[in-house]
């Protein structure tokens, strides 16, 4: 709805990671292969999991994961990874795959091996086979490879990130996959362009309110079509998709009808209206704790439009370089070359004084779900800022022609 000529299946993307995790193991295997006793069965298993690492993703993929299950379970936790292993376990059964259960448990390690739930201390042998797809250890996988050019070039950015550079000179050692010296600037270029592409695309603040007012969709419609359930049976999970918004749009119920007229707004691009943002100052990043819609309502001014909480929408954003406030590259493993066993990594001080000293970035949105409030929405949020720092945070002021009432 925002960048129209970007791909929007994960079907794509499975199919990269498939064709770019099966090429790194056999990079690997080429230069080490008798070395490190890479056999066929383990590029096949690499492979499976770059297919299916994301079968366990929900209609709208993250939104459905981060803003709406924590809202219906009342911050319940649930992630695709581990999701994405059941729905493995349910394709076997249901299709009788003949596959040997440790092949099994290989591939479905190698899926969650970046969440919380994955760990490589229990793999014995071969562990940076399960840093390829999805890496835990340092955060350079192929899955990034793979979204980061595709959406780039979709959605009109551009990428001067190179991964082919990564590929061709990566070496094993100690069981982990290592990088040159000499490329980390390639490596910091993948998680700024990363971070690049939340900011400009995954979290655009007009994609943010066509989010929220999804949110809000499935959240009204949850109760009559039982939608969160699905996660818990997998037989049910994989029917759940995108189509869930025409099955809103297209019923004739009254249990629908506020989901459906919230629909019907995106469709005619009556979206929520983005007021402002701010970054929280670098200084008070230790403290800073969610902002919510009661926050700006206890910030009005008297005498004014009484705002409520329902009228108001707040996005609070956190984007890093996948290590929060820390330096990925502290994370990696380099080598100085291919003659050398040494490995280490790269302190602050040693790396280019142009790339930023602080990785993490948290930006405040409000929205208001009636154009006719924005005003009055502004006013009460730049109060909050003064209220909360002692000065406006926002860059500039909410344009004249938001203000403006309509109707």
């Amino acid at each position: 709805m925002v960048y129209p000529g970007a791909v929007h299946s994960r079907f794509e993307h499975s199919l990269g990671v498939y064709w770019l995790a099966g090429k790194a193991v056999d990079t690997i295997k080429t230069c080490q292969g008798l070395e490190l006793g890479i056999e066929r069965s383990d590029i096949k298993l690499v492979k499976l999991a770059g297919l299916l690492h994301d079968v366990g993703h929900g209609p709208f993929s993250h939104m459905f994961e981060k803003e709406f299950l924590p809202r219906v379970f009342n911050g319940f936790t649930w992630s695709h990874e581990d999701m994405s292993v059941k729905m493995v376990d349910h394709i076997v059964d249901e299709h009788n795959i003949d596959i040997d259960s440790d092949s099994l448990t290989k591939v479905k390690q190698m899926i969650i091996a970046s969440s919380e739930h994955g760990s490589t201390e229990n793999m014995k042998e071969k562990k940076f086979l399960y840093d390829i797809v999805a890496n835990g250890r340092n955060g350079i996988d192929v899955d990034k490879f793979d979204y980061i050019v595709r959406d780039s070039r979709a959605c009109g950015l551009g990428c001067n990130f190179h991964f082919e550079r990564l590929m061709e000179s990566m070496q094993v050692m100690g069981d982990e996959i290592c990088y040159r010296a000499k490329d980390y600037l390639t490596i910091h270029k993948l998680f700024a362009t990363r971070a690049d592409l939340h900011r400009t695309v995954y979290t655009h603040a007009k994609v943010k309110a066509i989010e929220l007012m999804v949110i809000d969709a499935l959240l009204k419609a949850n109760d009559s079509l039982d939608i969160a359930s699905s996660i818990h049976q997998p037989a049910e999970f994989w029917k759940l998709d995108d189509t869930i918004l025409k099955i809103i749009e297209i019923s004739n119920t009254q249990e629908l009808k506020e989901a459906r007229d919230i629909i019907q707004r995106i469709r005619r691009r009556e979206l929520y209206q983005f007021c402002n943002e701010f970054s929280v100052p670098k200084d008070k990043m230790d403290h800073f704790k969610t902002i919510t819609p009661q926050d700006i309502i206890c910030s009005q001014k008297m005498g004014g439009v009484t705002l409520e909480e329902e009228d108001i929408v707040v996005s609070n954003v956190k984007i890093d370089l996948t290590r929060g406030r820390n330096n990925p590259l502290q994370s990696i493993k380099f080598f100085k070359d291919y003659e050398s066993d040494e490995v280490f990594s790269i302190q602050d001080d040693r790396i280019s004084h142009l790339l930023p000293a602080f990785y993490q970035d948290m930006i405040v949105r409000v929205y208001s779900k009636k154009p006719e409030l924005v005003e009055a929405v502004s006013e009460a949020f730049e109060n909050f800022q003064l209220k909360t720092y002692g000065k406006k945070a926002q860059v500039h002021s909410t344009p004249d022609s938001k203000k403006q009432r309509r109707r």
